[in-house]
């Protein structure tokens, strides 16, 4: 399926479009820090986002798709000044979170997109170009008629690839073994990416324990990091 344009149109999206009533504190957020931090995917023009432009300096961009409600995102990017930080989520209240959060620490290298990835990687990211990819604790979609919806997919794997420069690195970490072992398959067949490890990547310090890990380990699930980069 295409639109008028003649792009194709995915039929199957990884992500549930959730609602939620933003907090007083998550609003201010929004009317003080979105004009100048943010972005929505489906409103930027067409072509490659002029990154440097928007943050204000040329740097390594990294993108990390799913922020959530932004803890563990915001104190990556604090830790990680070099880099351009780019925050790409669906969830209102968690892009407002995560903007208080920036706040609070004090970071200035971090920007927003409130939107689909896929959609950002493939029509507003110049090939040979980011520096990272993360993907932490996406969307599992235990059940197996839903694994379709999953968005590590052969597909997926090699748009983030494409878009990596060589020797960039994309990151992804689930607490689901099956899905981890989907991730494992996946990437590894992707010809442009190459593990890092053989197998699963140790658990990097610098990585703050996210409360997603936290439930699992009390659930009894082991979290399982892949690091592979671009070829």
């Amino acid at each position: 399926m295409q639109n008028e344009d003649g792009r194709r149109l995915r039929s199957v999206v990884s992500y549930v479009k959730r609602g939620g009533r933003m907090t007083v504190g998550q609003q201010r957020a929004w009317e003080e820090h979105w004009p100048r931090l943010g972005r929505t995917v489906g409103e930027l023009p067409e072509g490659p986002l002029d990154f440097a432009a928007w943050f204000g300096r040329e740097a390594p961009v990294m993108v990390e798709i799913g922020s959530g409600m932004g803890e563990t995102t915001s104190q990556l990017a604090a830790a990680a000044p070099e880099l351009n930080y780019v925050a790409v989520e669906v969830y209102d209240p968690g892009l407002g979170q995560l903007m208080l959060r920036a706040e609070k620490l004090g970071v200035e290298n971090l920007r927003l997109l409130h939107g689909d990835a896929v959609v950002l990687l493939t029509e507003h990211v110049e090939p040979d170009s980011l520096h990272g990819v993360r993907l932490f604790f996406p969307d599992p979609w235990p059940k197996k008629k839903h694994h379709k919806r999953r968005i590590v997919s052969p597909s997926f794997a090699a748009l983030v690839a494409s878009r990596l420069a060589p020797g960039g690195t994309f990151h992804l970490a689930t607490d689901w073994e099956n899905y981890a072992e989907q991730m494992l398959e996946v990437c590894s067949a992707e010809p442009a990416l190459r593990n890092r490890y053989d197998g699963w990547a140790p658990r990097p310090k610098w990585r703050p324990v996210t409360k997603f890990e936290q439930r699992a380990d009390v659930e009894g699930r082991v979290s399982h990091d892949l690091i592979f980069e671009k070829r």
